[in-house]
Formats: structure tokens, sequence, C-alpha cells
């Protein structure tokens, strides 16, 4: 039998996505302090909203002049897939799933976490445990948080003399995230993936890339649906 997988051993798991994150959240706390935002107020973001794109987003209706309530309901929109995750782990583990430490893990179940533990429990033989997927996530999350304090500490006009670094960081998540879907890609994906590519450029071409995104989920999440039920399985 299979010993169950270790707490470091979450935490080595989770190196590649911790690279990833911590020139990104760099970028999130520069510009932060670009926006006018204190050191203790970029890490606080980081630490509760915890999400890319959301606190990006964040900051530009903050510094835009925004209403905060309009801010909280773009962000809960724009995260609301992450309701989803936990519960979508549990039935891929199936009888291997266990809940006494959900509190601590469930949080950290970003895009890019959610994919790696996905990969790791796919085959039916896998060993998990709360303690792998808790080193996982806290590895992740530990990225995240020190980037953004290391970015906000080195203020807002950080990158000015390499707006190439600037540019190129915003390609290290959606690089890692395609790299981590396609290792568990298989044949029967293909209609999903077909049908968000198209929702995404002609939603894209007629109303801006943001509204393609949210179109390309929809159509990708509603062929899964029907394609599995076609099949007669679980999604």
């Amino acid at each position: 039998m299979r010993a169950p997988p270790t707490f470091p051993a979450g935490l080595a798991a989770s190196a590649p996505i911790a690279l990833a994150y911590f020139p990104v959240a760099v970028s999130f706390g520069v510009a932060a302090g670009k926006a006018g935002f204190t050191l203790a107020e970029a890490a606080f973001m980081s630490l509760v909203i915890y999400s890319g794109a959301s606190q990006f987003l964040a900051l530009a209706l903050l510094a835009g002049g925004a209403a905060p309530l309009l801010a909280v309901v773009s962000l809960l929109a724009m995260n609301a897939r992450h309701l989803l995750y936990a519960p979508a782990l549990l039935r891929a583990l199936g009888p291997r799933a266990a809940t006494r430490r959900a509190w601590l893990w469930a949080y950290g179940l970003t895009d890019e976490v959610f994919a790696t533990a996905l990969g790791k429990v796919a085959p039916a033989d896998a060993a998990w445990s709360e303690r792998w997927q808790t080193g996982l996530s806290l590895g992740a999350y530990l990225a995240w948080a020190s980037g953004t304090v290391v970015g906000a500490a080195l203020g807002g006009g950080a990158f000015e003399r390499f707006p190439v670094v600037d540019a190129a960081l915003g390609f290290l998540l959606p690089a890692l995230f395609l790299s981590l879907l396609l290792a568990m890609y298989e044949r029967r994906h293909l209609p999903a993936v077909m049908a968000a590519a198209l929702g995404f450029l002609l939603a894209a071409a007629f109303w801006g890339a943001s509204t393609g995104i949210l179109v390309g989920m929809l159509l990708g999440g509603l062929a899964g649906v029907l394609g599995a039920a076609g099949e007669g399985r679980s999604p």
C-alpha cells in the first residue's frame, strides 16, 4: 500500500508554481506602489484576495476612483469559479478524499494549485493526503505574499528602466497554467477546448478580451458537461 505523501513533498511540488508566482507578485507590489498604496495595503490585498488578475483589477478600479462596493462585487464575480475547485477535487479523489483540514488547504486552491493537485490525483491509484495538499497550497501562497512585499518595498518606479521585463511578467501565469493543463490533456477534452477557444475569439472580436474570457469559460464548461453527460460519466 502506497504511503500518503507528506507535507514537505507538497512544498516541493509547489516549487514550479512559486517560481512563477513570486515575480508576478513583485510586479503587483510595484504596481500597487505606483498606484499610491502602502506596503501594508499591498500585502493585505495579497493575503486576503490572493488572486493575481483580480488584484490588478482591484488596483485599476480603486486607483481610478471606483466605489469600493463596485470593486468588491467585480472581484467576487471574477473569482466565483474558485468555489468549484474544492468540490471538484474531492469528487476526483473519491474514496481517497478527506476534509479534516479542508479549512486550511482549500483557501489556497488557485488555478495553478488546483491544476497541479488534479494532475496528481488523476490516476485512480495515486496517493494523496491533506498534508501534501496543505504543503502545495502554502508554498504557492507564501511565494505570492512575499513577492508582493518585495515589490512594494522596491517602490513604484522599480521597472521604469525595464519595460520589457514588466511586460514579460504578464505571460508567466498563463504559460504555467497552460502547461499544467496540457499535461492532463486527453483527446476527449478536444470539444471543450475548441468551444472555449471559439467562444473567446468571437466574443473578444466584438466586445473585448475580458468578455471573451468569460464567454470562453462558459462555453468550454458547457461543452465539457454535455460531453460527459453524453458518455454517461461524471464531468
